[in-house]
């Protein structure tokens, strides 16, 4: 569950990005254009976010599993609904739902992972209990 909850985290920090601003402090170096947001760490990570509508691409790349993934989210409203697939074959699913600045976010994945996590603008993302 560790390394899902990490892409998860990583793709909702771009997608508050994308929403706010260019400046993400976990991001050591991005770059932005009116519908692309690319970035990449001191770890050798790598983030890509693209906008087309109400869909949103992702891809990264985790460098320390040496594993490379893809989800695409789709907004309804106050929903977001997303779907992941990794290169060692783990698939996932989920969904946030914004209230105020406040998400809220339920997933499950091929690899048992399943869980619930709050994400808000001035705390970052918190498991949920």
């Amino acid at each position: 569950m560790h390394r899902l909850l990490k892409v998860l985290f990583a793709t909702l920090g771009l997608l508050a990005a994308t929403d706010v601003s260019a400046q993400n402090a976990s991001m050591a170096n991005c770059t932005r254009s009116a519908n692309f947001l690319a970035c990449t760490d001191e770890q050798g990570n790598a983030y890509s976010v693209v906008t087309a509508g109400s869909v949103i691409y992702l891809r990264g790349f985790e460098a320390a599993h040496r594993r490379s993934w893809a989800q695409t989210t789709s907004r309804y409203g106050q929903l977001t609904f997303f779907t992941g697939v990794a290169s060692n074959g783990e698939v996932w699913v989920g969904y946030s739902r914004r209230v105020g600045w406040t998400t809220l976010n339920r997933f499950s994945s091929s690899g048992g992972s399943a869980g619930n996590f709050v994400c808000g603008r001035l705390n970052g993302c918190q498991l949920s209990r």
